[in-house]
């Protein structure tokens, strides 16, 4: 059964928890109108190539902060965090394969790494919920479902590999409110990439998602809708085979002090 879970209120306090291994679930609904990052960690002399990537596919992977080789502490976005500790689950893949899913990252960690802190739709789930959409698996220990399309990112260097969608379903009637209420959100995904039918984007089983958990359509007026997602670059790792990146686990972000609206256009 689903529980609902204590819910902290800022990224800070979210940040201190998960350190003190008080919190290892998924963060969706934590730290309400924080920014919630995707993680992207890389050897210094890829890294150049990787925000290269980063910046010919912003849907995916909207940078919101980059961290210097060898630090750890989020400077701009949340003074005071260490990067190997404050994140709920990491990945880290080798040559291509996930070796280790750890709680930190003090056995993997390298004075060469660089870290990439990228937009999460976690960011923008309040604006839905605040349009009437039901988010179920909001404030409670499930996930979000994300699937692998066939839709290629453009490449940079050795990085290539299809994108990531995370999925929801949005009643009929809300459809608009919904791409209103995201496209506000370009730092974190933005608008949909797609409504509709999932097999167009190359989604052939919308019951088994590649990462998270199914949410299972509860009526017949939901419509299936897709928004760019930034586990694109756990795709990409398996795609391109680096010798070394390190993700979080998905749907376990690294939560900032950032407002959400610091992210919003009018």
């Amino acid at each position: 059964m689903t529980s609902l879970i204590t819910i902290p209120q800022t990224g800070k306090e979210t940040r201190e928890l998960i350190r003190a291994g008080q919190f290892r679930q998924p963060t969706s609904g934590a730290a309400p109108h924080f920014v919630q990052a995707n993680v992207a960690i890389l050897p210094k002399d890829v890294a150049f190539d990787f925000l290269l990537f980063c910046q010919r596919n912003p849907k995916p992977c909207p940078v919101v902060e980059v961290i210097e080789a060898g630090d750890v502490e989020a400077a701009i976005t949340a003074p005071g965090s260490d990067i190997r500790t404050d994140v709920p689950l990491y990945r880290v893949y080798k040559n291509g394969e996930m070796v280790d899913e750890p709680d930190n990252l003090m056995d993997h960690w390298r004075d060469d790494l660089v870290t990439f802190l990228l937009g999460c739709s976690f960011s923008f789930e309040h604006a839905l919920m605040a349009n009437g959409i039901d988010l179920p698996y909001y404030g409670t220990e499930r996930n979000v479902p994300m699937f692998i399309t066939d839709i290629e990112t453009e490449a940079a260097g050795q990085f290539s590999g299809p994108m990531v969608v995370s999925h929801r379903w949005i009643p009929q009637d809300k459809l608009v409110r919904a791409v209103q209420a995201t496209s506000r959100f370009p730092g974190t995904h933005g608008a949909p990439i797609h409504i509709g039918d999932p097999s167009v984007i190359g989604i052939s089983n919308i019951e088994k998602p590649d990462f998270g958990e199914v949410w299972e359509q509860s009526s017949d007026d939901q419509v299936a809708v897709f928004w760019a997602c930034g586990v694109t670059p756990q795709s990409v790792a398996m795609s391109t085979k680096p010798e070394l990146m390190i993700t979080h686990s998905p749907g376990h972000m690294f939560v900032t002090d950032l407002k959400d609206e610091d992210l919003a256009v009018l």
